[in-house]
């Protein structure tokens, strides 16, 4: 009786519309991610940071910026936030404690997270969503309406403090100015460093990602991703609570939120854009100011224009077979978020091919295709077999202490919500 109640979710008793978002948004967040595993860091933030950008390379910058840019990290905290409030009345569904199998579940998604940004790669998330979650889940027995207040509030938090460090710039003192310049503008000497640390072995790689991924971990969690992440998982809950995660409402919601969301979303994200390059870019508008309010807000509309329009193909049930391989690539998302990494920096970094800062853009774009066309391939082949992805079953097999049954058995089909 207690290994029954102590076993993970059975797959058929998955939400198939969850999956199908969850796999867009992994798929996606890549069209971000390989600019930071390719080039230098300052490039993520300024495109006239590092790389040509003209031409084809200017749009596929622009067009991902606007696109993605923030909007696949939204989706996926959404998502997380939801997650929490299923797994935990799952749970305790089974007479056990919600908050306590979360806790050893979450404390798991941390170590991951630290061994994945300290010897692996800084752009890691897992971090600030363990973080977030370790905190979200005392709020998930509040009421939608309540849980969408507290969680919007905790996103304006970045916002504003956005806006309070770009008028306080002019009481600075001129040495941290600099600093701060530097870091969104570097000099040719510092892209240099950065070029060969990356372009060298892994143990000469650690010595900037090791103070890179502390300050990710500390003073831009406390500032941006922790309030960001945080709020975007309660709204995440309520939205779960709801049914607009789980395909449950009308096409016609559906249709709504996906016109309202991503024409307004997009337009904002757009206009961003437009200004920071009419603007050249200057620090003190771009990096906290105006220039970044559009897109961190717009990417709020945009996410929920994605979620509308993936709610409706889940609902439609059209072009099956992608979405099966879709959602199977959502199934194995950390498994798959890991694979980013693997082939990743095995392609940029030193102890691989080493092709670090010499991979524009659109060759950026034809790898980021390679690696989604062998996910969808490779997702539905592997759950065909076993049950689990093998990130999947290590964090489960450690949540519940227990080896979980890897190999696939006969089951019947997953149905969609």
């Amino acid at each position: 009786m207690l290994k029954e109640k102590t076993s993970p979710t059975r797959p058929s008793k998955r939400i198939i519309a969850i999956d199908l978002l969850r796999g867009f948004a992994l798929l996606g967040i890549l069209i971000m991610n390989i600019q930071s595993f390719s080039m230098p860091d300052a490039a993520y933030f300024n495109p006239m940071a590092y790389g040509d950008l003209t031409g084809v390379n200017r749009w596929i910058w622009s067009l991902s910026h606007i696109l993605a840019d923030q909007k696949m990290m939204s989706i996926f905290s959404l998502l997380f936030g939801a997650g929490i409030l299923l797994f935990t009345t799952r749970v305790e569904e089974r007479g056990l404690s919600g908050w306590k199998m979360h806790y050893r579940r979450n404390f798991w998604l941390l170590i991951f997270g630290l061994v994945h940004a300290y010897l692996f790669w800084i752009g890691d998330i897992l971090v600030a969503y363990a973080l977030c979650g370790f905190i979200v889940v005392w709020f998930r027995k509040l009421s939608p309406r309540v849980l969408v207040i507290l969680g919007l509030i905790a996103f304006s938090i970045p916002s504003l403090l956005g806006g309070l460090m770009e008028m306080s710039i002019p009481y600075w003192e001129p040495e941290m100015l600099e600093i701060m310049i530097e870091e969104f503008t570097p000099s040719a000497a510092t892209i240099q460093h950065e070029l060969e640390t990356y372009r060298g072995s892994w143990l000469t790689q650690m010595e900037d990602r090791i103070p890179t991924a502390f300050a990710m971990h500390t003073i831009s969690f406390i500032f941006w991703s922790g309030g960001r992440a945080g709020g975007l998982m309660l709204v995440g809950m309520a939205l779960f609570k709801w049914g607009v995660l789980s395909a449950q409402r009308s096409r016609r919601f559906y249709g709504v939120m996906a016109l309202v969301g991503l024409s307004v979303g997009l337009a904002m994200a757009a206009y961003g854009v437009q200004q920071n390059f009419a603007r050249g870019w200057p620090f003190q508008y771009s990096r906290w100011g105006a220039g970044f309010q559009f897109n961190y807000w717009g990417s709020l509309l945009v996410s929920m224009g994605y979620i509308g329009l993936i709610m409706l193909w889940a609902k439609w049930g059209g072009l099956a077979k992608l979405q099966h391989a879709l959602s199977s690539v959502g199934r194995m998302a950390l498994s798959n978020y890991f694979l980013h990494t693997l082939i990743c920096t095995t392609l940029f970094y030193g102890h691989g091919f080493g092709l670090y800062g010499s991979v524009e853009r659109t060759g950026q774009v034809l790898i980021m295709l390679t690696i989604w066309a062998f996910q969808l391939i490779w997702s539905p082949i592997w759950l065909n077999c076993f049950r689990f992805g093998p990130a999947e079953w290590l964090w489960r097999s450690l949540t519940y202490w227990k080896l979980q049954p890897m190999k696939k058995k006969k089951e019947t089909a997953v149905i969609a919500a």
